[in-house]
């Protein structure tokens, strides 16, 4: 006879992020569904990031605590980091408990107090690596030296305490040898990748660019889910277009291609003089020069400026769209192609390598980052979807790509990772520094999982 399962133990579970509001992004909701996820399933949550108004579904949920950092706000992004300051209080206080995995999302300060975290208490250190780090460094050049200064004050702030550890003048993730400040941010996420027990990144793509910043690291693909979102009859905030629909969701950002996308848009409108553009997300808080040009676009032309929208109330948005256009190089998953996927969109992208629910021939066309490859790539598309079988056949392709991907499966591949992660023996602490000689022997590959 066969004996019944045991149930799963409950898991406590860190999760450490570096973004929690204010800004939505897709690492933002990335964190939620998983959180809402492992609560669901009986598991304890312990969310560590910075203090930061915005979205905070499961804040008065029974098994699930919150660790706030004291936080100032990057100028030029509208995000929040922490400042550093109570790190060892709060270190000490995270001591008391016995994490059975402590997972980072990304490289921070607080992604940082997770691997101190990690480091002091011997739990598993597993990291998720959301973001192509050296094109957001292209992008946000003038901020690096800026985060260098914060890291090097860091670095003398811990000096010689308990936080830092005797071995951390050899191995710290605060050396400074280069003498650029990109280099120096590369260095420190090299360190942290390969100090992990496991890395799961989104897409392959990204599991690239780990592999090539950190070769001695262990990768495993993990999508992001994405389920979809509600839908509900036309309201007055989605009124319909006069001609076919061209939507944009997302970070309103210059490393999202935005700038691309009117550039191509000016040349859609020459030939297609009744075709919109409907920009969904917060330009007002983008840059000068990109909000103006946002302003100017919208006063001249059809570009319909909707701002920020809650995610959950998107849904109209994507389903009164005749495609979607995603004009980004710098994403690693992106989530909104999963959500104008699961409403059936086509899709015209810049980026061949976000190939999760993007397939060509099928439901995407894929353009070269420049305006007239893209604008040629929309009216090809615009053209295809003329044709009522041809456009049906587009939006079954998208709706069957998207249910590959959803907020269950993530949740059930993490929750096994987090499941073998926590059966390991535990290293002993005072051996955690010594582990890269263990690292040597893994090779840069990675696998789905």
């Amino acid at each position: 006879m066969t004996q019944p399962t045991a149930a799963p133990a409950s898991l406590r579970v860190a999760l450490v992020t570096d973004n929690y509001g204010p800004m939505r992004s897709g690492v933002l909701y990335a964190v939620q569904f998983l959180e809402g996820e492992l609560l669901a399933h009986g598991h304890d949550v312990t969310v560590i990031a910075p203090q930061a108004h915005g979205p905070n579904p499961y804040k008065s949920h029974p098994r699930r605590r919150e660790v706030r950092l004291p936080s100032m706000r990057v100028p030029g992004i509208g995000a929040r980091v922490a400042t550093g300051q109570q790190f060892e209080a709060r270190l000490e206080q995270l001591l008391k408990q016995r994490f059975d995995v402590v997972h980072v999302q990304g490289l921070g300060p607080a992604g940082l107090l997770g691997m101190w975290l990690a480091r002091r208490s011997g739990a598993p250190l597993l990291v998720t690596w959301h973001t192509d780090f050296e094109a957001y460094a292209d992008h946000y050049w003038h901020l690096t030296p800026l985060l260098d200064v914060y890291y090097r004050l860091l670095k003398l702030r811990n000096k010689g305490s308990r936080v830092a550890g005797r071995s951390d003048s050899r191995r710290s993730v605060f050396r400074t040898v280069p003498k650029s400040s990109k280099q120096n941010l590369l260095l420190a996420a090299k360190q942290m990748l390969e100090e992990a027990d496991l890395v799961t990144t989104p897409s392959d793509k990204t599991a690239q660019r780990v592999a090539d910043l950190a070769p001695r690291s262990r990768v495993v693909v993990v999508p992001n889910g994405a389920d979809r979102l509600p839908g509900s009859p036309p309201a007055p905030e989605v009124p319909p277009a006069s001609g076919p629909r061209v939507l944009y969701v997302g970070r309103i950002a210059p490393e999202k291609g935005v700038g691309l996308l009117l550039d191509a848009f000016e040349l859609v409108e020459r030939q297609v003089p009744d075709a919109e553009l409907m920009v969904v997300g917060d330009w007002r808080s983008s840059s000068t020069h990109l909000r103006e040009r946002l302003r100017l676009a919208a006063r001249r032309s059809n570009v319909r400026l909707v701002g920020e929208v809650d995610r959950d109330k998107l849904g109209p948005y994507y389903e009164s769209a005749d495609l979607f256009c995603f004009p980004s190089l710098t994403d690693t998953q992106a989530l909104v192609l999963h959500e104008a996927a699961h409403a059936g969109l086509p899709i015209v992208s810049v980026d061949p390598e976000l190939c999760l629910v993007c397939e060509s021939p099928g439901n995407t066309r894929f353009a070269r980052p420049n305006a007239v490859s893209l604008y040629n790539a929309i009216m090809a598309m615009l053209a295809d979807c003329g044709d009522p079988v041809l456009r049906e056949e587009m939006g079954a392709c998208s709706k069957e790509l998207a249910s590959r991907y959803t907020i269950a499966r993530q949740s059930e591949r993490f929750l096994a990772i987090y499941q073998e992660l926590a059966a390991r023996e535990r290293r002993p602490v005072e051996r955690r520094r010594a582990r890269g000689s263990r690292l040597r022997g893994w090779r840069a590959a990675w696998t789905w999982v």
